[in-house]
């Protein structure tokens, strides 16, 4: 499962489960998607102190098992990980953006 992280002040085990699901619960993750996830899941555990223990998805959710040091806020980890995967979804596979209806959330920020 998972190991202690030792630091210099402090040892740890801090496991978080996010459970991320799709805009507007459109069914997206295939086969395709889920290769792209998990390969961006091993880069962003390679920068950042975080490790993703288990990735699962069931077409319109994805679960993250994670576990990272006590510095870090578990709002700063959710958005480190869902804006770079997010990113590379679109860069690889933009047939998602279609089904998503442009797949674009900032349009909506700001308008009356």
């Amino acid at each position: 499962m998972s190991e202690y992280i030792h630091k210099s002040h402090n040892v740890s085990v801090l496991l978080y489960h996010y459970v991320c699901p799709a805009k507007y619960r459109r069914v997206i993750f295939d086969t395709k998607v889920d290769e792209i996830l998990i390969n961006t899941c091993k880069e962003i555990s390679k920068r950042y102190e975080i490790n993703f223990i288990e990735i699962g998805t069931d077409g319109d959710h994805v679960h993250f098992l994670i576990q990272s040091v006590p510095s870090m806020a578990p709002t700063k980890i959710a958005t480190i990980m869902k804006s770079i995967t997010a990113r590379e979804i679109y860069r690889l596979y933009p047939e998602v953006k279609k089904k998503l209806w442009g797949g674009n959330i900032q349009n909506y920020i700001g308008r009356k």
